[in-house]
């Protein structure tokens, strides 16, 4: 309270010196240099708690035209990076859910053929519709698929872009990480893409038994006599 008194004495004095300081020469003047170091002191005495209180003033830095264009890059090369992981992460997991529906598709068609002339009609029926509405879901997990595959072609396509841009603008080290994440992504999808190959030749496979298995098993029924209707499903190879 004493430091903010003095503060407050100080401006009063200078407000009522000022007519006098600049209204003669040179006197003045060095009166009012004076006066303002006064009221500088008093203020930066002033003090809050017992501690200094001060007040930081940051030089502006000049950035040129180059600066601001590497700023930039950096920034869009960021932006490219984050597009790649989201969609790499995505592709990832709509192939992975593919082939969790392939698998399951399989041991289905695996159980009809073990089970296949040892079932009632209606156990027949309700294994058959449990395979159709599977199949329906290895449709739309392969269709979820070829969507963030696209997606996901364009954000390797934007991030070497703004690799690109980042060179020409003298920002390597946004360079070098765009590469470098573009490099990493194209391996966690190679890797997963090969998975799902293996689970579509399995796939493929499995149709075939299926096939095979069901003619001989119409083949024996119409020699027998037995005029047992097949679903046309069990057949189709889609």
């Amino acid at each position: 309270m004493a430091a903010l008194r003095r503060v407050t004495t100080c401006f009063r004095l200078l407000r009522r010196s000022a007519p006098v300081l600049f209204s003669s020469g040179k006197p003045a003047v060095r009166k009012a240099v004076k006066w303002t170091n006064i009221l500088y002191t008093g203020i930066a005495s002033l003090t809050v708690g017992g501690g200094l209180c001060a007040i930081p003033f940051k030089q502006v830095e000049n950035l040129s035209h180059d600066s601001m264009i590497r700023r930039a890059a950096s920034l869009v090369t960021d932006s490219s990076n984050t597009f790649l992981s989201q969609t790499t992460l995505a592709l990832i997991d709509a192939i992975t859910e593919y082939s969790q529906a392939v698998h399951t598709l399989i041991a289905l068609q695996r159980r009809y053929l073990q089970s296949l002339g040892n079932l009632t009609p209606a156990e027949e029926d309700t294994i058959w519709q449990v395979i159709i509405g599977q199949r329906s879901e290895v449709s739309d997990r392969q269709d979820e698929c070829k969507r963030f595959e696209s997606t996901w072609v364009t954000a390797v396509k934007l991030c070497e872009t703004a690799a690109e841009a980042a060179i020409t603008s003298g920002a390597e080290h946004a360079a070098i990480t765009a590469r470098t994440n573009i490099q990493l992504a194209q391996t966690q999808v190679e890797e997963a893409l090969k998975l799902s190959v293996d689970t579509d030749k399995k796939l493929a496979e499995t149709k075939v038994m299926e096939v095979e298995r069901v003619t001989r098993h119409v083949a024996s029924l119409h020699n027998s006599g037995d005029e047992e209707e097949v679903p046309e499903a069990y057949l189709r190879e889609d």
